[in-house]
């Protein structure tokens, strides 16, 4: 059996595809960047008659510059660490909402009404029942809030 020094072209897009199509059941791997390697790797060998350890560098090569690509690619949509994350917290939806004083704030404790439900509230001014107040933060079940003014 003789081996040839040289892979076809056509052995590479093969590879590219069978690559691309691994990605499919593992989406978010960096799989379809190798497989854009392959490819690239293909081209080339379209373009210009390669051995085999030339076709090997090349792959290398492009391997690496289509992985840093995906890795920026990847970090310019990955949103988990610029702490806007607001799934399974409501109570952020609360913050900027209008509400009415209940029941008389004293010693910065009172209670509002928002919506339809009385809530537990904490205000650094001591407020008069039927005041109109903002929600600035939510610290568990107990609103911040602050008086309205008169402009907003």
């Amino acid at each position: 059996m003789i081996w040839s020094a040289t892979a076809a072209p056509w052995a590479w897009a093969v590879a590219a595809v069978v690559i691309a199509f691994l990605e499919l059941p593992v989406p978010g791997s960096y799989l379809i960047w190798i497989a854009c390697a392959a490819a690239l790797t293909a081209l080339a060998g379209f373009l210009v008659d390669l051995t085999l350890s030339a076709q090997l560098t090349v792959f290398v090569i492009c391997n690496i510059g289509t992985c840093a690509a995906g890795y920026f690619v990847y970090r310019h949509f990955d949103r988990r660490g610029r702490g806007d994350d607001t799934v399974n917290r409501r109570d952020l939806d609360l913050v900027g909402a209008p509400a009415t004083v209940t029941e008389a704030f004293a010693n910065g404790q009172g209670r509002v009404r928002l919506g339809d439900s009385i809530w537990l509230a904490e205000c650094a001014d001591d407020l008069a029942a039927g005041t109109a107040v903002v929600v600035s933060a939510v610290h568990g079940t107990t609103l911040v809030v602050a008086a309205k003014t008169r402009g907003v």
